[in-house]
This record gives C-alpha cells, structure tokens and sequence, in this order.
C-alpha cells in the first residue's frame, strides 16, 4: 500500500484536531506541529471540510475544527476525502478491471486486499489514533515482526 504525501499530511492535520478537542487550530500551527508545508495543508483542509469531516472558524480565534467528534471519523474517512476510493488498479476501481489467462485471478487478489484495507481504516478513528488507544486488533497486526519488514 503506498499512501501519498496529500493521505500523510490529512491524516496527521486531523489526528492533532482530533487532540485539540473543541477549540479551533489555526492551519499555522497544525504545519509546525507536524512540520508540513502550511499553504499545502491549506489546500487539504479545504478538501475535508468539503467532505464534512472539517469546519473553519474565522475571525482572530479562528482556525479549524473537527466537525463530528473524532470517534466518528475513521482514517478510511479522511483518506477519502483527500485520495478519493481506497483501492484502484491504473485509476480504475478494482471489480471495474478485468483481466484474461493467466492473470485473470488478479482481480480477486486487488478486491481482497481493498477488503483488507477498508477492515482496518474504517475500524480506526482519530479518537483512537489520537488517544494512542488503537483497537486490540491493530496492536496485535502491528506486534508482528514480519509486519515491520
């Protein structure tokens, strides 16, 4: 899986809001907390508050806000609203694709691994990122030292 430098900065943009709580977190200090480029940023936050997952407040105490509570927005979520869907093959959603011969059986492998994907990133919420409370499921996964090869 190969998540772009866009899914990177959202996802870390939201797991500081989500440990902000209900105050307002200028764009400003959301990029020196997690040292990305603030006028990128700009351009991501605007892209989750078109998918609801964000309001902006305007105004000297401005700045951005989750607009549900965090353990309403899981990681699949956010990578949505920045990314679009969460697996495709060459831009095409994977039942989409089709394939002949030999590789025919390809198509289930990318529907399964999407599954995978989506078991895990919707399961997660920013609550729990945030909280460092992950599910007992993504502990266990992430122990594994296979996993960190």
């Amino acid at each position: 899986m190969r998540l772009s430098a866009r899914v990177d900065y959202a996802l870390r943009a939201a797991a500081e809001l989500a440990a902000a709580g209900a105050g307002p977190t200028t764009v400003g200090e959301l990029a020196k907390e997690q040292d990305m480029p603030p006028k990128y940023l700009e351009n991501i936050l605007l892209q989750m508050r078109r998918a609801g997952l964000v309001r902006g407040q305007r105004g000297p105490e401005g700045g951005y806000v989750l607009a549900r509570p965090a353990a309403e927005i899981s990681l699949a979520d956010v990578i949505r609203a920045v990314d679009g869907p969460l697996a495709n093959v060459r831009g095409e959603r994977p039942e989409h694709v089709g394939y002949r011969g030999p590789a025919e059986s390809l198509q289930q492998v990318w529907i399964a691994l999407r599954a995978t994907e989506r078991s895990i990133l919707e399961e997660v919420t920013l609550e729990q990122v945030a909280s460092g409370a992950l599910p007992e499921r993504i502990r266990v996964l992430a122990s594994d030292p296979a996993a960190w090869d």
